[in-house]
Formats: structure tokens, C-alpha cells, sequence
């Protein structure tokens, strides 16, 4: 993402300009700024602060959706492998097929010595 090149509080310093222009003199205008632009300006970052809010709920709950989807079938593809291990064993080529890891073939837990005092 791109350095922002504008303070974080630009919002409430428009609003701020907008309430005191509006004291000054509506009509004044800066070259072809007037107080009718900043006021838009306003507005439209008012319209897109709330389509963002909208789109990161709708995000958030999307996410949240995925993660249930992943974990449901990870459950899934634990209880079949817990069953072709219980019906054919660890050490067999049908728990090999669903992405087991015969018994077999696991390489032999090494222990550390235990350290000499």
C-alpha cells in the first residue's frame, strides 16, 4: 500500500473549514474552489468510508465462512483416515492411499542423550 500523503484526521479538519467558510462567507471562493466542492468532497469520502465498512463485514463474514468450509472438511478427512486405520491398519497400502504415512515407512524416533552432569 501507498504512503498516504494526507494527516489521518483530514475529515474532521474538512468539516472544520467547512463550518468556518460557512461563517466567513458562503460565496467566497478560491479560484474555482468554492465551499459547494469541499462539501462534496466531503460527501464522497462519506459514501466510500461506508462502501469500505460494508466490504470488510462482508469480508470478515466470507473469511469467517472459508475457515468453517476448511475446518469441516479437515474433520472429514480425519475421520476417514481414522476408519481406513482402524479397518485396514497403520501399515497398510490403503492408509498410504489417503495420505497416510505407513508405519513402516515413519523413520525411528531419535532421543537426544541425556546431558552429561
Amino acid at each position: 500500500m501507498s504512503k498516504r500523503m494526507f494527516p489521518p484526521d483530514v475529515l474532521e479538519q474538512a468539516r472544520s473549514v467547512q463550518e468556518g467558510w460557512g461563517q466567513i462567507d458562503e460565496n467566497l471562493a478560491f479560484g474555482s474552489l468554492n465551499l459547494g466542492e469541499l462539501v462534496t468532497g466531503i460527501s464522497q469520502i462519506r459514501s466510500v468510508e461506508n462502501n469500505v465498512e460494508r466490504l470488510e463485514k462482508q469480508l470478515t463474514e466470507m473469511r469467517n465462512q472459508r475457515d468453517s468450509l476448511y475446518q469441516a472438511t479437515w474433520d472429514k478427512v480425519k475421520q476417514v483416515r481414522a476408519g481406513i486405520k482402524a479397518s485396514f491398519g497403520d501399515d497398510s497400502t490403503q492408509y498410504e492411499m489417503i495420505g497416510g504415512t505407513r508405519v513402516s515407512d515413519r523413520k525411528p524416533v531419535r532421543r537426544a542423550p541425556a546431558p552429561v552432569q
